[in-house]
């Protein structure tokens, strides 16, 4: 019997943190273990999005006292370098050294390991996987999910002339040393292509959505109707990290201008501009608009299905440079978008020619608030317009980007190294 190829997937998260990254690569090992590869993973604790239910599935064990722990997911073994959100930059920083330095002794004592598949952000992950592969005998795979340091250089975090150029050279050894990168959509190919020496190393596979988890659900109640009740209004929903990568003037404008409306506004998740934003609802008394945690996994098709449609306002200094992964499980759960993008940037050209979302130009000459508004205006009093962009979607979803369909390109690219 021919020995299974071994991937080792190094990923700043994994299961059983919940966070969107996590879950698509928690299905990337699962699709490559139903397709006979030894699987191993190397990452941190959980610290994006604890699920306390999730921790119980997967319990964590404390390994060399605490130096790392060990899980199993779906008996795929996972190795978790400590991690935590502190407040302090200097702790981060130590934290994020400090994981650097344990996950490459860990990834270096690996045996037979066959393939390195590690997605951005961070960038330096890449350089990471690079060195343990060049020590191992593996071949490496870099999945660029964001654009970095682009990425942080637009949202202003990033400043330093010499540290700008130092990750940049970093960027150009992680594609150009990789023996194939991947990135998620045209737009992404096209704004680094010239970054590469070697142009046949980059190709596309994009994200993808669990067609099984996600898919259009009539008369579901497993939510909490005193937080979602069953109200004649239409139902404006964001679900995801609450930062930066957002415009969330838009929607206070918007909520204030319809008010008196039957039209309420849901946000749902976590992230450093959560508190901020709460504030701001808080101080304008915006009842309209109701700030909620972080759901469990197992709940976000019943909260896509609540909504009638689901807003993606994306911040024009970094709307470039990332592409929102929740887009797909929208479109599988047959839900429409209202997106703010510029007409240029990946999110709007994605949608744009699948004709199941309502999309707003940013860089658009006219008044974006004015536009948004009408545009509610007539979803509140013509609602059925909405379900033919539904049920674009949900095509689009079923015969380009199923589960079943982008692993399978995984799988082709990875047995391509055999040849």
């Amino acid at each position: 019997m021919a020995e299974k190829k071994k991937v080792l997937i190094h990923s700043i998260v994994f299961s059983p943190d919940g966070v969107s990254t996590a879950y698509l690569y928690n299905d990337i090992a699962l699709g490559l273990k139903e397709n006979g590869f030894e699987v191993v993973v190397l990452t941190t604790t959980p610290h994006y999005n604890r699920v306390e239910e999730d921790l119980s599935k997967q319990p964590l064990r404390k390994c060399w006292g605490g130096l790392y722990f060990k899980s199993f997911f779906n008996d795929i073994l996972v190795y978790h370098v400590p991690q935590k959100k502190f407040k302090s930059a200097l702790l981060r920083i130590i934290g994020f050294v400090y994981w650097h330095i344990v996950s490459f002794f860990i990834g270096v004592q690996l045996k037979r390991v066959f393939l390195i598949l590690s997605p951005s952000p961070p960038l330096s992950i890449g350089l990471l996987s690079l060195l343990i592969a060049r020590i191992r005998g593996a071949k490496v795979v870099y999945n660029v999910q964001e654009i970095y340091p682009d990425f942080l250089i637009n949202q202003g975090s990033l400043k330093s002339g010499l540290i700008i150029k130092l990750l940049k050279w970093v960027e150009r050894v992680v594609y150009n040393y990789s023996d194939a990168v991947t990135t998620i959509d045209k737009v992404f190919y096209d704004t680094i292509i010239p970054r590469f020496n070697a142009i046949s190393k980059l190709r596309i596979i994009p994200n993808f959505v669990d067609t099984e988890i996600y898919k259009p659900l009539e008369n579901d109640n497993q939510l909490d109707q005193d937080i979602f009740p069953s109200t004649p209004v239409l139902k404006v929903m964001y679900a995801g990290n609450i930062g930066y990568a957002q415009d969330w003037t838009p929607l206070l404008r918007v909520a204030e201008r319809l008010r008196n409306l039957p039209v309420e506004f849901w946000v749902i998740g976590e992230g450093v501009l959560k508190e901020s934003l709460k504030e701001e609802v808080e101080k304008n008394s915006l009842s309209n608009i109701h700030v909620l945690p972080y759901q469990p996994r197992s709940k976000m098709p019943s909260l896509i299905a609540y909504a009638d449609v689901h807003f993606i306002f994306m911040n024009p200094d970094m709307e470039g440079e990332g592409f929102p992964s929740k887009v797909y499980t929208i479109m599988a759960c047959k839900k429409p978008l209202l997106v703010i993008s510029g007409a240029h940037t990946p999110l709007y050209r994605f949608l744009k020619p699948h004709n199941c979302a309502v999309l707003i130009d940013s860089k658009d000459t006219g008044d974006t608030d004015d536009r948004l508004e009408n545009i509610l205006r007539d979803m509140i009093s013509n609602p059925s317009s909405l379900i033919p962009l539904g049920e674009n979607g949900y095509r689009i979803i079923e015969n380009q980007y199923s589960k079943k369909v982008v692993i399978g390109q995984y799988i082709s690219l990875i047995d391509g190294f055999s040849n």
